[in-house]
């Protein structure tokens, strides 16, 4: 697989330099472009750019490169890449590289709170086509992200350089965007429901916690006005603040489902509880399906209390909820705190601890590991879980 992999990605870079080195030259614009270079040909400029680029096995990591190489390469005053959910047409996450007294920064902005200058960005995901407009003395150009007739996401670069000039790089990265990240999604994604499977779990774990740190390095922010519920305490402004926790939910006698029903309508049960995790929580919550009827969540909360309040939410909204023809499912839901230096497996051996408590006790239930060991209720000769930790 990894040799098909690599293949594809090489003739993928070869026709992008080659395309957009034809739109250049068709534009009648010269083969250097963007004035923070160093004057070389863009073929050799794009081929390190896209070497570098082409390196991250992140969505994430991708996406910061994505939107810095192309600021880079234009002399760009800034450049955002917004890019949609798998399952919807909202934006997911919004990247924005502005350039600054020092440089070049990249940060992560609020999908939630976009910022009313957006506006050309979504018009552009709406009509599927590429806009243009001078603001604020600069060039912007919003161009989409296409994928099988579909914009999955947009880039809008604010530059002194005239639309014309830079937009045969920006679709050509667009171009290049789309496809690799398809290939990312095939290889860290559940096929059947578009959760993160568990080869991704590390990279995500440490994601969050690298975050959570730099969180805690940062000048203090103003605080945020309180939201009522039980939401108050994750908001993402207070994030240094904020514990990782790790989730394990288990589908209650899925193996009486397959049985019963068969495996059509057992799939089925799996990919309508994905529809409801991603209803339910939040999208900066990572969602994975570790096989079977297993499911994993990464989050970022408070306090324990706050935990427990956001997962028997959804344990109850899955109670409640009417699957076709099977008719009431319930899960079980064990969880754990992971600490600053913690490994994947030792966090997932705790969560898994609990979920193994919810299932002789019951199940349909919500247990922590901290405080089933606070209570005394986990002897230390416990038994592993159900969950395969390696």
């Amino acid at each position: 697989m990894v040799p098909c992999e690599s293949t594809e990605r090489d003739r993928m870079l070869a026709d992008a330099v080659l395309k957009i080195q034809d739109d250049s030259v068709d534009a009648g614009e010269s083969m250097t472009v963007g004035s923070a270079g160093d004057g070389a040909p863009v073929s050799s400029r794009l081929l390190d750019t896209l070497a570098a680029f082409t390196r991250h096995r992140d969505a994430a990591a991708l996406d910061h490169s994505l939107v810095l190489s192309l600021a880079e390469l234009t002399s760009a005053h800034s450049a955002v890449l917004a890019r949609r959910a798998l399952d919807g047409p909202y934006v997911e996450s919004i990247v924005h590289c502005v350039l600054g007294p020092s440089g070049y920064q990249v940060h992560l902005a609020d999908a939630d709170k976009v910022e009313l200058g957006m506006k050309l960005l979504h018009r552009c995901l709406h009509r599927l086509e590429v806009q243009s407009a001078v603001v604020d003395g600069l060039h912007r150009l919003v161009v989409p992200i296409m994928r099988e007739g579909k914009a999955i996401g947009a880039l809008q670069l604010d530059s002194p350089m005239a639309p014309q000039a830079c937009q045969p790089l920006a679709e050509g990265f667009a171009r290049i965007y789309a496809n690799y990240t398809a290939l990312l999604q095939e290889s860290e994604r559940d096929k059947l429901t578009g959760l993160y499977n568990r080869r991704s779990l590390d990279r995500q774990l440490q994601r969050m916690l690298h975050e959570r740190e730099l969180a805690q390095l940062a000048p203090p922010q103003p605080e945020p006005a309180p939201e009522p519920g039980i939401e108050e305490n994750r908001h993402p402004a207070a994030l240094e603040l904020q514990h990782v926790w790790l989730a394990i939910l288990d589908i209650d006698h899925f193996k009486r489902i397959n049985d019963n029903y068969g495996h059509i309508y057992g799939d089925e049960v799996i990919l309508l509880l994905a529809q409801q995790m991603r209803a339910c929580f939040r999208r900066n919550d990572v969602l994975f399906r570790f096989g079977g009827e297993e499911f994993v969540i990464l989050f970022s909360a408070a306090d324990e209390a706050t935990v427990r309040a956001v997962l028997e939410r959804f344990r109850q909204r899955i109670a409640e909820y009417g699957f076709p023809q099977v008719g009431s499912v319930t899960v079980s839901i064990g969880y754990a705190r992971v600490g600053k230096h913690d490994y994947p497996a030792s966090a997932l051996d705790r969560a898994d601890k609990a979920l193994y408590f919810a299932k002789q006790n019951g199940r349909n239930s919500t247990h922590g590991y901290e405080n089933l060991m606070e209570r005394g209720l986990l002897g230390r000769e416990m038994a592993a879980g159900s969950i395969d930790l390696f």
